[in-house]
């Protein structure tokens, strides 16, 4: 029986996966647990997130 994860857990995969940084065993682990719905909406307001802290930045820079 496959165990479940949290929304928090699929989170913390898609960031690392944004970053690049990601151990093989941990890959794994994250294909037999998570939930393909989670990963989705995670990576969905990851890549928000990012944006807007680009826009920030740039915003940011430009105003000064």
């Amino acid at each position: 029986m496959k165990k479940k994860s949290s929304f928090l857990q699929s989170m913390i995969a898609v960031m690392w996966a944004f970053l690049g940084v990601r151990k093989k065993s941990g890959l794994q682990d994250d294909v037999a647990s998570l939930s393909f719905i989670h990963i989705i909406i995670a990576g969905v307001l990851g890549a928000l997130i990012f944006m807007s802290v680009l826009l920030l930045i740039v915003k940011a820079v430009v105003s000064h």
